[in-house]
């Protein structure tokens, strides 16, 4: 279990990190992205910043590109917030929690039977038979 100074110091970076993104970054190559969590290790030496990015495949991809040529800059702005010997090394990973989600929604829905509406008609017309 990590302790937790690492786990502060792991909100700290998330916040940080997409602050930064969000305000500070003129990249093209990044937009549309999320900070969904990250790991840092026991001494603090590195972090894996998961990071979700709306679009296909290739602008994911890219946009992983300019996040980690952007690293330098983001690991400025986490030392000047986190008082600690060493700045981590930050490392980004694509987190794919988000589309498998959607995938399994999509699923569910296609598999589960329709949900009655307030009035208790179902949500789909009936077939008319006449």
């Amino acid at each position: 279990m990590s302790s937790r100074r690492v786990l502060k110091a792991a909100e700290a970076i998330r916040e940080v990190v997409s602050m930064a993104i969000l305000k500070d970054l003129r990249d093209p190559r990044i937009e549309d992205v999320t900070v969904t969590y990250v790991e840092v290790t026991p001494d603090m030496r590195g972090a894996k910043v998961h990071v979700s990015v709306m679009g296909p495949e290739t602008k994911q991809k890219t946009c992983l590109r300019g996040l980690q040529s952007s690293a330098g800059y983001l690991q400025s702005k986490i030392a000047e917030r986190i008082d600690t010997r060493y700045t981590p090394r930050l490392k980004f990973e694509l987190d794919q929690g988000v589309k498998q989600s959607i995938a399994i929604a999509k699923m569910l829905q296609d598999v589960l039977p329709d949900e009655p509406d307030s009035d208790g008609s179902a949500t789909e017309a009936a077939p008319n038979n006449e």
